[in-house]
């Protein structure tokens, strides 16, 4: 359910989306992002109604939230109850927004054979999903600005959705995250568009499900380890 993904340079999303420099300290390329990561965000600027890099936490706090603590495994939410609950309803609404990304991971259940005992082992194996091409591309997300009760500046969060697995994605999970072509993501992000129900099933019905997928190292399972060997094709052992 996409759980670690890559995130482009800030130079990289700039070019592709047409923005301006966004500031003087720009962020690298990620090929390891957890949840709970702050990550580059397009948003429309409702004021200028241009699209807007912004900072966000990968893990939605929604407007409403009064603990402490942010909820827990709010980096994704399921687009089939997304119209629905409270969670997610208000955000699909009215703060719709882009997540900029190269490709994501996902972890396929497999059995091999023990080499020293000749027992069958299952683990998962962890592959990377890609646009033909590693061209970049947006997850369908919502955003929302939490004020904490003991902090005067609010805070920004975010959250991906999720669909059942079709196409190649199948192959390895049952669920993937919601790829918006580009000709999909003005009305995505269009604050006209006001039915979460409308704006969800009009993604799905555009969303991108012809991606490219190939198994890759373990290392991705540490959240320390953040290189582009991440990302390349690992030979299994059978």
């Amino acid at each position: 359910m996409c759980g670690r993904y890559v995130s482009p340079e800030e130079a990289e999303i700039e070019r592709f989306w047409h923005l301006g420099r966004h500031n003087s300290n720009p962020f690298p390329r990620r090929y390891n992002v957890t949840p709970t990561s702050i990550i580059p965000v397009l948003r429309l600027d409702r004021a200028t109604g241009e699209i807007e890099l912004v900072n966000a936490r990968w893990g939605l706090i929604p407007t409403w939230w009064k603990d402490a603590k942010p909820p827990r495994t709010s980096h994704n939410a399921r687009s089939d109850e997304a119209a629905t609950k409270p969670m997610w309803k208000g955000p699909l609404a009215r703060s719709r927004c882009l997540i900029p990304a190269a490709g994501w991971y996902e972890w396929k259940q497999v059995e091999r054979t023990d080499p020293a005992t000749g027992e069958i082992i299952k683990s998962k194996q962890p592959h990377f999903f890609h646009l033909p091409g590693d061209q970049l591309f947006a997850f369908a997300g919502v955003v929302a600005l939490w004020k904490p009760a003991n902090d005067a500046d609010r805070q920004a969060s975010c959250a991906v959705f999720t669909r059942e697995a079709v196409g190649p994605a199948a192959e390895v999970h049952d669920r993937m995250p919601v790829v918006l072509p580009k000709g999909a993501e003005a009305a995505w992000l269009d604050p006209q568009i006001t039915d979460p129900v409308q704006a969800m099933s009009a993604a799905l019905a555009k969303g991108v499900i012809e991606v490219e997928h190939h198994a890759v190292s373990n290392r991705v399972n540490t959240a320390a380890a953040d290189d582009r060997q991440l990302i390349e094709k690992e030979i299994l052992q059978r």
